[in-house]
């Protein structure tokens, strides 16, 4: 009677077993300091107002407006972007943001009619108004910016968005400074400061790791 043996299975040495698990160890402690690492930078940057700086335009990153009205989110970036206006810092104030699907109006054609209406000039009032996120309407900034040939810029937005859109300055080979608003929604309570944090964190890794 023929007897089949059985196939030996080979163990992992517990040396290799113990390695592996060191550098699975190693990737989470790694992973675990760069997220607390760019969420500190992200709450360090949102503290810093950088108004004292010589620029040549003011930039107010749009949000959400319904039917021609600002969001709230978006009409207290604007109420700061007005006031560093009327304080002479800067001859421009550049409105920001394209239509969503369903949209009667551009985020920047919202700002610019609540800037005209709360002071500033028309003539001094830039705009791109195609951008569909905070990467378009950057590149697109800096376009309108370049044509008018200013490339030192102030911008305004909520605290937890600055260091995502100065990066992007820099990246567009723009001088840019920060200036966020303090009295956003975003920040009212804990648990909005936490989901506006943690979107940024996803946000700011989509851009450093892909293309946007």
């Amino acid at each position: 009677m023929l007897v089949r043996e059985r196939p030996q299975v080979q163990e992992v040495p517990r040396s290799l077993t113990g390695e592996l698990a060191k550098l699975g160890l190693a990737v989470v402690v790694g992973a675990v300091g760069l997220t607390g690492y760019a969420a500190f930078r992200i709450w360090q940057q949102g503290q810093v107002d950088e108004r004292g700086n010589p620029v040549g335009a003011i930039v107010v990153l749009g949000a959400a407006q319904y039917n021609g009205v600002p969001s709230p989110v978006f009409q207290a970036r604007l109420d700061h972007a007005v006031a560093l206006y009327l304080e002479g810092r800067a001859p421009y104030l550049v409105v920001t943001g394209g239509r969503q699907p369903g949209d009667r109006y551009t985020e920047a054609a919202t700002a610019r009619a609540y800037a005209i209406a709360h002071g500033v000039p028309a003539s001094a009032i830039l705009a791109e108004d195609s951008g569909r996120d905070t990467w378009e309407s950057m590149r697109n900034v800096a376009a309108v910016l370049d044509a008018h040939d200013v490339h030192r810029a102030l911008f305004v937005s909520d605290r937890s968005h600055m260091l995502r859109v100065l990066r992007m300055a820099e990246d567009l080979g723009l001088t840019g400074f920060g200036s966020p608003t303090t009295t956003s929604p975003v920040d009212d309570t804990p648990s909005r400061q936490l989901d506006a944090l943690l979107h940024e964190l996803g946000a700011l890794a989509l851009y450093l790791f892909t293309d946007r």
